[in-house]
């Protein structure tokens, strides 16, 4: 046997085959041993691993692989791994790499190399969709886009409300409450405050050209149907006094958010009996909803 790849790392099975040659050349365990140390250096196998081995081969052993153990972790990946991981982790996304009964850095470098994936955490949206929502969504969205696609003026038209939740006492931010010191004077402090508990909600609606009305909800009321109904009989004579030339041509379009008091049939009923359009809202789209933006800006 010859010295070669002296100082590299050498690859097992090629020991073994090395010590499989020995045997054959007539040699004993201990000169192979002597032989092999002389050939690999450093990567030598130890001494036990190189007598078990040259103990296998003598009693008649021909392969120099490992022998396959059941579950034992298997240290490369391959495409058959990486399909059955893909199918797992597709099956629940929320499986960890140690709930997989594949090697901890097989399973990784399958997620994170094969299949590039991350671990994400959810994100909080207002509300998980089902399909037909979904679908109520695109339709309305898109019958918003095409109206405005026809009419340049559509959105200016656009009378939108909602009602908003106004606390008595809002404590400052820290933006608000930031002010200048020079290097020798104390940094200012303020103590820790809360919101109040004390809440009122106010009814506003406004167009591009500002506030069109607002009216506070009294304490303890609940926004019914009735209540509503109140609300755009006052918002109608707002409209009439501070938009007259839109209320003489009838020229503005409602929107507001779907909620259960803004779509009841006798709300439905009154806004026909008046010929107010008004314009489609996606299901549970609270972005959609301006007032809280234009009241705070």
């Amino acid at each position: 046997m010859t010295v070669h790849q002296s100082g590299k790392m050498a690859d097992f099975t090629e020991q073994r085959s090395a010590i499989k040659s020995c045997l054959k050349l007539g040699k004993n365990a201990t000169e192979t041993f002597q032989m092999m140390q002389q050939t690999y250096g450093e990567n030598c196998l130890s001494r036990g691993r190189v007598f078990e081995w040259f103990k296998r081969f003598k009693d008649g052993r021909e392969l120099v692989e490992d022998d396959t153990r059941s579950g034992r972790p298997v240290s490369a990946s391959n495409d058959d791994q990486v399909d059955w991981v893909r199918e797992k982790i597709l099956a629940d996304r929320k499986l960890t790499i140690r709930d997989l009964s594949v090697g901890y850095g097989t399973v990784q470098r399958i997620l994170t190399k094969d299949l590039e994936m991350k671990r994400v955490c959810a994100k909080f949206v207002p509300r998980l969709l089902n399909n037909e929502q979904r679908q109520r969504r695109i339709s309305a969205s898109s019958e918003m886009l095409e109206a405005i696609n026809e009419d340049a003026t559509f959105l200016k038209r656009v009378i939108t409300g909602d009602e908003s939740w106004i606390h008595s006492d809002d404590p400052e931010t820290k933006a608000q409450s930031s002010q200048w010191k020079s290097p020798t004077s104390p940094r200012p402090k303020k103590a820790l405050m809360s919101r109040s508990a004390t809440k009122a909600m106010i009814v506003t609606f406004f167009d591009s050209e500002g506030l069109v009305h607002k009216q506070w909800i009294p304490q303890g009321q609940k926004v019914t149907k009735d209540v509503y109904l109140d609300v755009l009989r006052a918002l109608r004579r707002s409209i009439m006094v501070k938009r007259p030339e839109r209320w003489r041509k009838q020229d503005f379009i409602l929107h507001h958010y779907n909620a259960p008091a803004h779509t009841t049939i006798k709300v439905t009923e009154f806004l026909a009996k008046h010929s107010t359009p008004v314009a489609p809202h996606p299901p549970y789209s609270l972005d959609l909803v301006p007032n809280d933006f234009f009241l705070f800006p």
